[in-house]
């Protein structure tokens, strides 16, 4: 089962689960996607240890997207 989560004050929170074969859950999990990115949340796909990928839209065959704050620095 694919998940979508939101890296926050408690570590993490479960946003979305999804299977390629549930339309109807995957459509929540896209909705819930938009809603993170509204907020200022980045959606990333992790590819192994210490790489990810940035996505823009919600990953039908994704195991794992992680939504989190942007890097701030300057």
């Amino acid at each position: 089962m694919a998940r979508l989560i939101r890296m926050d004050g408690t570590g993490h929170t479960t946003l979305a689960e999804w299977t390629a074969a549930d339309d109807q859950a995957f459509g929540h999990a896209v909705d819930e996607f938009r809603s993170q990115q509204e907020l200022g949340y980045i959606g990333t796909v992790p590819e192994g240890r210490g790489k990810a990928t940035h996505v823009r839209q919600l990953p039908r065959q994704a195991d794992l997207v992680i939504m989190r704050r942007p890097i701030a620095g300057g």
